[in-house]
């Protein structure tokens, strides 16, 4: 059986990911077959996991991608000694409430995952206990387990004895291991990681010092969770009828069009779609059989002189002045409007194909679960903004029905929103937009 690890945080930024990593590269080098996933929406740190183990690593979300399709995913596993779930935020951080839906706690719940918790111990000794004590009997209350701890930013061997010490004279749940203060930190931008692509990837894993090594180990203690399905292995859509066949979909994907979860391609696959992908920053027109295309987010802002000067904004234009169907996420839909601003406030122009200029800001614009009133889910994530370059009195068509956020662009055939979807969520409907 699988050891089933849930990596949670205290809060987002006490050095989960960097543990995740120096924990994957420990794994690896111990000939350990492990098989990483991702709680939450997250698009980069997957690519850090799979950049490591080769292996596709999945979302696994309560809310967006729900709990009946998460649990699918994890146990179609097979033949892996290790499952490590990276966790999303502080433990009981989620779309509302004190670990609910949406949040670590509550998907380690829903899977049967034990939790190792990572917590920032620079400056802390005894402080660990009363702060572990809370987050023990918080998550028992909820139906979790905390099974150990891994120390972060810890100064020496001594200063881990400190904490391993202060944990076992109360009873608490054990130190695991502990990483170095003083590594090196994985790069970021204003999105998050620095896609592993783009530099050398560190090898954190020479600073993780296993305290207990008896965790490193297959043997869960936490039962695997099962479907209440003859056959757990079999995807939750067992209809004949497939939503998109004969279709053939063009996806963008390249540096800036690089936000795309992997279960919408195997989605659109498993709907009889074909997939061809194009490159818009090297120039690659919209394939000329396209039934429709997809433009998913990433990087726009920083390809942006390459991409005004691409062959492709021009066929995309082109396939949408047509009628075609086009379904555009976030940075996807910045290649639509009229112009782009840079970060250093320069101004692109764009495929001129939406009324619409989009400007990237300094912070953060907005985060959030978003819900199509039809059923589809996905997630918002942005530091541009939109607006209009209509005439005054004129408004833009909404894309979607949506309680909150941004209602995005509808013409012709587009669908342009900062929403990210998981096609999934809400298959009659999202194939509609591709038809």
């Amino acid at each position: 059986m699988s050891r089933r690890v849930l990596l949670a945080g205290v809060q987002s930024g006490c050095g989960k990911t960097s543990v995740t990593v120096a924990l994957l590269q420990l794994l690896k080098q111990k000939n350990i077959s492990v098989i990483p996933f991702k709680a939450g929406p997250d698009f980069l740190d997957p690519l850090w996991h799979k950049a490591i183990t080769g292996v596709e690593s999945k979302n696994l979300d309560s809310y967006m991608v729900g709990e009946e399709e998460s649990l699918r995913l994890i146990n179609n596993v097979n033949n892996s000694e290790f499952i490590l779930v990276e966790g999303v935020m502080g433990l009981f951080d989620g779309r509302s409430g004190v670990g609910e839906r949406g949040s670590s706690l509550h998907l380690a719940v829903e899977l049967n995952l034990e939790i190792w918790l990572v917590i920032d111990a620079k400056g802390m000794s005894g402080s660990i206990v009363p702060l572990l004590s809370g987050f023990v009997e918080f998550a028992k209350a909820k139906g979790g387990k905390i099974s150990g701890v891994i120390a972060n930013r810890v100064g020496s061997a001594h200063h881990a004895k400190l904490l391993q010490s202060a944990l076992a004279e109360y009873e608490l749940p054990p130190l695991i291991g502990w990483l170095e203060k003083n590594i090196q930190s994985l790069p970021e931008r204003h999105l998050g990681l620095v896609r592993p692509q783009e530099q050398n990837i560190p090898e954190l894993s020479k600073s993780l010092h296993i305290v207990d090594d008896t965790f490193i180990a297959t043997k869960s203690t936490i039962l695997s969770a099962t479907i209440s399905s003859n056959n757990n292995n079999q995807p939750a859509n067992k209809k004949t009828d497939k939503l998109l066949q004969e279709r053939l979909i063009a996806v963008a994907k390249d540096e800036a069009c690089c936000f795309i979860y992997s279960e919408n391609i195997r989605w659109l696959e498993s709907e009889g779609a074909t997939i061809k992908f194009f490159s818009p920053v090297a120039g690659e027109e919209v394939p000329f059989d396209a039934d429709g295309v997809w433009l998913p987010g990433g990087y726009p802002e920083l390809y942006a002189e390459q991409l005004a000067s691409s062959k492709s904004l021009g066929s995309i234009r082109a396939f949408i002045e047509s009628g075609g169907a086009l379904l555009a996420e976030c940075g996807g839909m910045m290649l639509l409007g009229e112009s782009l601003t840079d970060h250093a406030g320069v101004e692109w122009q764009m495929a001129g194909a939406l009324p619409i200029k989009t400007e990237m800001k300094q912070s953060l614009v907005s985060l959030g679960y978003r819900d199509e009133e039809g059923g589809a889910r996905g997630h918002e994530f942005h530091h541009s903004m939109l607006s209009s370059t209509l005439e005054d009195g004129d408004s833009i068509e909404p894309a979607f029905s949506l309680s909150r956020g941004h209602k995005g662009v509808h013409y012709r055939g587009v669908r342009a929103s900062y929403i990210h979807w998981y096609f999934p969520s809400s298959p009659t409907q999202i194939a509609g937009w591709f038809t």
